[in-house]
């Protein structure tokens, strides 16, 4: 079976727990034939996709510096972009240069044509307002261009335009794969978290970096079409296929910005709740073809 993956947005927190999620369906056995990403989806995805080992990787981000992903300005230039210049032309906190050379560091192919596994990154074009899926060209400034939350870090600039964090526009593109590759299934793993109202603001407020609380409330404000309350539901594509679509929404610990702690928990947390989730279906030993096809085959002949 061609089982392809989506990844969703998700902050620091996704990083991690996206890397946990890979990492059970390797455990499982789960081959994968295609993925998408959007923001933290895009820096995971696009590191496995080209061929990064999951092991090597989860090592990697598990001793990361805020440095090598954050580079903020000074205070100095700061106030003097502010308070001098009005704020005219200053479109966010950091940089992406250091970013992206941490991204280009880790990839094993550097661009999308060289890669094992097919795959699209979701970033939103600024200077045209639309949506796009990146699947050709250089790796790691189309992954920083779909991650560049706006107001931490300046939009990036590739071809003459500027993009931005693909979660502006939508926190998990499905239809990016799924049709395209003709797949039999697709498993969405979400990990952005939806916080409303006045519960979710007071949250915000309490936390460190509440600034980066409230991007987060505004991006993640809308749950997509294919979530339920559900930690496991069944959907189906939506763009003409039918194909089934599997969605994890996994219950995971909290982290806050820069990333200084708690990714090792947040990881072990979505790889063991998808093992959970999963494995009735798909067990570690026996014919794997037909155990999948015994998850997705209802599904497949249901109307969607």
């Amino acid at each position: 079976m061609k089982v392809g993956v989506v990844l969703s947005s998700g902050g620091g927190r996704g990083v991690f727990a996206h890397t946990g999620f890979l990492l059970a369906l390797e455990q499982l056995g789960v081959e994968i034939g295609a993925i998408a990403g959007c923001s933290a989806g895009a820096l995971v995805g696009g590191v496995y996709a080209s061929g990064t080992d999951l092991h090597q990787w989860a090592e990697r981000i598990a001793k990361v510096e805020t440095r090598e992903y954050w580079t903020p300005d000074s205070w100095s230039r700061f106030i003097w972009q502010m308070a001098v210049r009005k704020g005219r032309g200053y479109t966010g906190i950091s940089e992406t240069k250091a970013a992206i050379e941490f991204v280009r560091n880790n990839l094993s192919a550097q661009t999308f044509e060289t890669c094992p596994i097919p795959f699209y990154s979701l970033a939103t074009n600024l200077t045209q307002g639309s949506k796009t899926l990146f699947s050709s060209g250089e790796l790691a400034p189309r992954i920083m261009a779909s991650a560049a939350m706006p107001v931490l870090y300046r939009p990036v600039e590739i071809d003459g335009e500027l993009f931005s964090d693909g979660a502006t526009i939508e926190l998990a593109s499905t239809e990016a794969i799924c049709c395209r590759h003709k797949l039999d299934a697709l498993i969405v793993h979400h990990t952005s978290v939806c916080r409303e109202g006045p519960e979710g603001l007071a949250h915000a407020l309490q936390q460190p970096w509440s600034l980066v609380e409230i991007l987060y409330l505004l991006l993640y404000r809308k749950r997509p079409w294919y979530l339920s309350d559900e930690a496991l539901a069944f959907r189906h594509c939506r763009c003409g296929c039918g194909a089934p679509v599997v969605v994890i929404e996994p219950d995971l610990p909290e982290i806050t910005w820069p990333l200084s702690k708690g990714g090792a928990e947040v990881q072990m947390a979505a790889k063991q709740q998808v093992e959970t989730l999963l494995e009735p279906y798909l067990p570690i030993t026996g014919s794997m073809p037909h155990k999948l096809r015994t998850l997705f085959t209802p599904w497949r002949h249901c109307d969607p």
